[in-house]
């Protein structure tokens, strides 16, 4: 009798918690430690609703094969032992295959750990180079092109110029003295090289910076006719631009993606015409990019008072298409949407049409994109200078 009772018990056991496997199942989880509050909120907020709107929107498309995603997020602070804390923490309660975090700085203290124990599916705030390299961070993703691969649209794009006299395009960088100003400077001076563009001068300043004075005089003897910004904002960049302007100085100004925002544009006011640079995605304005359109229709059914969406929040968004394709290729082959399954499914992504928002980008060489597209400021919004280059071509 005992025995047959505890079998019993046994069986009803089983059946729970299969019961319980079987009703996880029906949701795809997606944790998050986003930086809404801090120093980064003024893009930390909009990614967050952007990641947020875009498994929303994929929700409503039918989600992955009936299962619809889940998004479980905390509020960092831009803090890195706040965001580790974070991590773990939804980690170890919700055990989602897919994880997002607020830094470059979070990503690579997690790193080891994200390869060898906890084998989720990780993307970030980061245009890290050094994150996106599969053969070191298999399991860690790109929203778009890294920093060097921004710089290698942008060098791509002045090499096809016309060149003034016959005279090899002169370049400057200039950059913040950190990590993030650091990052694709080798890279550029490599690939400026090979393209047959001389970098003249390299410009070197605290993030902060408020004379720049040396720098501007330094500009006006090497005369370049570019000058691209990375590691940067806003400041110091409307007082290099102003500053050159009146030295008389003869040069295009281009930034990266964190100073290609309205931010900026509102910054400068006029002097802003002509100011140019790359972003991996499309704008809230170019309404005749069919992702774009469906953005808009999406927020004015859930956010009816937004007006303007930032370039921070398509990088949210495209995330939350990223992760829905890679779980819906582990669905199409039938397996289970796993951390593990979803990073061997991101070599696969050859060719996909972001309808418009990235263009057509793979993730065949690195797990970044490796695309962008160049834009120059005009009547107070950025406007395409160019079409979707790609360095994996």
């Amino acid at each position: 009798m005992k025995k047959s009772i505890v079998l019993l018990l046994v069986l009803v056991l089983s059946l729970v918690l299969g019961m319980g496997t079987a009703f996880g199942e029906d949701v795809i989880k997606v944790g998050a430690g986003q930086p809404i509050t801090g120093r980064f909120a003024f893009a930390g907020k909009h990614i967050n609703q952007g990641l947020m709107d875009s498994l929303g929107y994929a929700n409503e498309q039918g989600g992955v094969g009936g299962k619809k995603f889940k998004y479980i997020y905390e509020d960092t602070g831009y803090d890195l032992q706040r965001a580790i804390a974070s991590f773990k923490k939804i980690v170890a309660k919700d055990n989602p295959p897919v994880m997002y975090g607020e830094s470059t700085g979070l990503g690579k203290a997690m790193a080891p750990e994200i390869n060898s124990r906890y084998h989720v599916l990780y993307g970030s705030t980061s245009f890290s180079e050094e994150l996106a390299d599969r053969s070191k961070n298999p399991y860690i993703f790109v929203s778009g092109a890294t920093y060097a691969q921004q710089f290698g649209v942008l060098l791509k794009y002045i090499a096809d110029q016309p060149k003034k006299n016959n005279k090899p395009h002169r370049v400057a960088f200039f950059y913040s003295d950190t990590e993030f100003g650091r990052d694709p400077i080798p890279f550029a001076r490599k690939l400026a090289k090979e393209l047959g563009i001389e970098v003249v001068a390299e410009e070197v300043t605290k993030v902060g910076a408020v004379d720049i004075t040396s720098q501007l005089l330094d500009l006006k003897r090497k005369k370049p006719n570019y000058c691209i910004f990375q590691g940067y904002v806003v400041p110091p960049i409307p007082e290099v631009i102003r500053g050159a302007k009146d030295f008389g100085l003869d040069i295009t100004f281009m930034g990266t993606f964190w100073a290609m925002s309205k931010m900026l544009l509102d910054k400068l006011g006029p002097d802003a015409e002509g100011y140019m640079g790359v972003s991996p995605y499309a704008y809230w304005y170019n309404d005749d990019v069919p992702m774009i359109k469906a953005m808009q229709a999406y927020n004015k059914k859930h956010s009816p008072d937004v007006k303007y969406r930032p370039n921070s929040y398509m990088q949210g968004w495209f995330t939350g298409m990223i992760i829905t394709k890679l779980a819906r290729m582990c669905h199409d082959k039938g397996l289970p949407i796993s951390g593990e399954n979803m990073k061997n499914m991101l070599p696969k992504v050859k060719d996909w049409d972001t309808g418009g928002l990235n263009g057509v980008v793979s993730f065949t060489g690195s797990n970044a994109t490796a695309s962008g597209r160049v834009y120059k400021a005009q009547g107070g919004k950025f406007v395409p200078a160019s079409d979707w280059i790609r360095l994996d071509e």
